[in-house]
């Protein structure tokens, strides 16, 4: 005899169709793995709502968030890098080059000029890891520089954001390192001058960049959970055969140990740097 009573109905599952749901709406935290709408992260800084995760902001957006809107006049946009030593690998530096010329709008890894900040005229510089992960090519070097001297010049503040990944663009040997002296040169210029330089430092901030203008501010703030450093951990790692301090490399290790002076969040740096400059008074 069946253990079944023939009589009972079985309820069915129907399976449905997924509709298909537009791309583009929607990004997942790198951090804790919540699903963002996007007119959300972008309403919000791209601050994860949850857990406060920074996501990577591209320059145009940096300058957007930090400048009065419809004061931005950039300086040297045109200005772009030749191939000096003509660089050959799996991909040439001329086609990486376009390539990511293509993928970002940019001409290369720093936008550079002059606006007002909460009413305040400012220099202002933003490096953009998504060019060479921002890497410091004579073009970012070149532009930096004119961009300090401009500062001095005017005497006006002057705000660098890095996010650079990359240090000297290898690309261009030697001529890429010396930027480092290059743009040191025209920040101490610019601070016998005594004029204010305040350094952001964005996820990431690490290499050459970390090693020359980046870690030259008069005052150096960074935002949350940033990794800044030269070398990356596990390199160090591998080299000295010891294991880091948690959290070695972050803003929040770097604060307890001196080498930075504020962490600020994205939501409150644009009303932090209006407060140091108007604190110092230059220009």
């Amino acid at each position: 005899m069946s253990p079944f009573n023939s009589k009972v109905k079985v309820n069915t599952i129907r399976i449905l169709k997924r509709r298909d749901i537009p791309e583009g709406l929607w990004t997942k935290c790198e951090a804790c793995g919540e699903i963002i709408y996007n007119k959300t992260l972008e309403e919000d800084f791209k601050v994860c709502p949850k857990c406060g995760y920074h996501f990577t902001m591209s320059a145009p957006e940096r300058v957007a968030q930090l400048i009065d809107e419809g004061t931005f006049t950039e300086m040297d946009k045109d200005l772009v890098s030749g191939d000096p030593i003509k660089f050959k690998g799996p991909k040439s530096y001329v086609a990486k080059l376009k390539e990511d010329q293509l993928a970002t709008g940019l001409t290369d890894a720093v936008v550079t000029g002059e606006g007002f900040l909460s009413k305040r005229k400012v220099a202002l510089g933003v490096t953009d890891s998504r060019f060479i992960m921002g890497s410091m090519g004579s073009v970012v070097g070149e532009r930096l520089t004119r961009l300090i001297e401009h500062a001095t010049a005017k005497k006006l503040p002057l705000i660098i954001v890095s996010g650079s990944g990359g240090g000297a663009r290898m690309y261009e040997g030697m001529l890429s390192l010396m930027q480092m002296a290059k743009t040191s040169q025209a920040l101490a210029k610019h601070h016998e001058a005594q004029q204010l330089f305040i350094s952001v430092l964005t996820n990431p901030t690490m290499a050459g960049v970390m090693a020359s203008f980046a870690s030259l501010g008069d005052m150096i703030l960074a935002e949350p959970r940033a990794l800044i450093g030269f070398t990356g951990p596990r390199v160090i790692e591998q080299t000295i055969r010891q294991k880091l301090p948690e959290g070695f490399q972050t803003s929040e290790f770097l604060l307890e140990h001196g080498m930075i002076d504020k962490i600020v969040h994205r939501k409150q740096l644009k009303a932090s740097l209006h407060q140091l400059v108007e604190f110092v008074g230059t220009g």
